[in-house]
């Protein structure tokens, strides 16, 4: 079963990893930054040595975005940032698991302070999940 990992962040300036660039991470003790660092690139590594971790990116800033919509029979296109949200998509981990309880407990592990995080299925065509 694949997921996707969303994390939706808004870091100023726009940076990665987010949580260096976000307050409520900025906020916490250095050691306890630290010891969340660790413990999400050991969570990455157990992934990548399984076969768990598909792939992933992080975005560029979303003033970087361009948006094509159809509009009135013809293709528009906007310059970002475009959404109405405190927070925009940072960056994404497709995921490969043997159970939904599976994703679960991965994602947990990519939680951070001032981000949210979104497991969504992975759709293919003829839409099975």
């Amino acid at each position: 079963m694949k997921y996707v990992i969303l994390i939706h962040s808004n870091p100023q300036p726009w940076g990665h990893p987010t949580g260096d660039f976000v307050a409520e991470n900025q906020a916490l003790p250095q050691e306890q930054r630290a010891s969340m660092n660790a413990a999400f690139d050991k969570l990455l590594g157990e992934l990548q040595a399984n076969g768990e971790l598909v792939g992933g990116e992080a975005l560029g800033d979303p003033a970087s975005a361009t948006v094509v919509r159809w509009k009135d029979g013809e293709v528009l296109a906007t310059e970002g940032p475009y959404a109405e949200t405190r927070e925009h998509l940072a960056g994404f981990f497709l995921i490969d698991v043997e159970s939904p309880e599976r994703a679960g407990d991965i994602v947990r592990g990519f939680a951070g302070p001032g981000e949210t995080i979104e497991l969504r299925p992975a759709m293919w065509p003829g839409g099975e999940s």
